[in-house]
């Protein structure tokens, strides 16, 4: 009978972090090492795709449980999220606790399929994915601390094809996806400006504010820059740099 109400009670968590966007911004920066990692002429590994999938709706699910955690006593007073499962009560703390660790014990199990560098190098990123949802409270640049975590894939595709990082090729794209972040989600933030200053959390939208446009151009441009130098260190072919050049005409 407690195992039911308690599963019950938890369901409500499900849309909130199994969100497809969210989890598809997740995944792609995995997406892309695992392509770049592939052999000339090859398709991209499949099975590892899949693999990284699965991943990334786990700890998608298990980020925004700890943001959730973090962020109750804020999420009541906000129109938007005054609704969310733990603000409301309909969620104890401690529920949650469990919720999480049986997320991650999933998300490690997936991580365990790879080779021993990437288990490390996946474990690594925890430490962002717990201090993330603090960052506003003590920066206006979070949405460059959930770059950091977010694109954290950039880095472990390659590491899983390959069996470890070249750094050449993973830190240009690595820093890609950080730009790539900081435009999506600034422009994100903007909706929330008036709660943030209302219940005093910092936002890049707060910090930019008038000057958001240059800046988001700027960051796009940086973006472009990282992936072409990232292709270049990894001998991409002509389709590769056509690619990326529709990407920046969207």
């Amino acid at each position: 009978m407690l195992c039911y109400k308690w599963s019950y009670s938890l369901f409500p968590l499900i849309p909130f972090k199994l969100t497809f966007l969210g989890t598809w911004l997740l995944y792609l920066p995995c997406t892309w090492s695992i392509g770049l990692a592939a052999e000339p002429g090859c398709f991209p590994d499949w099975y590892m795709l899949s693999l990284f999938g699965i991943g990334a709706v786990l700890m998608r699910g298990a980020g925004c449980t700890i943001n959730d955690m973090w962020d109750q006593d804020y999420d009541k007073k906000v129109l938007r999220t005054a609704s969310r499962p733990i603000a409301v009560g309909d969620i104890s703390t401690f529920q949650s606790f469990i919720f999480l660790g049986g997320q991650l014990s999933l998300a490690l199990c997936v991580l365990l399929c790879l080779n021993y560098y990437s288990i490390a190098l996946g474990a690594a990123s925890l430490s962002l994915v717990i201090t993330y949802p603090l960052m506003k409270r003590i920066t206006y640049w979070p949405q460059l601390v959930l770059g950091l975590t977010f694109n954290w894939g950039a880095l472990l595709g390659w590491s899983a094809i390959k069996g470890s990082c070249d750094w050449s090729v993973c830190l240009p794209l690595y820093f890609s996806g950080v730009m790539w972040t900081l435009v999506y989600d600034t422009i994100y933030a903007h909706q929330d400006k008036r709660d943030d200053i209302i219940i005093g959390v910092k936002s890049t939208a707060l910090r930019l504010n008038e000057n958001t446009k240059q800046w988001l151009s700027g960051f796009s441009v940086a973006m472009l820059m990282g992936l072409s130098v990232a292709g270049i260190n990894c001998d991409q072919t002509f389709l590769y740099y056509t690619a990326v050049a529709g990407g920046g005409g969207l």
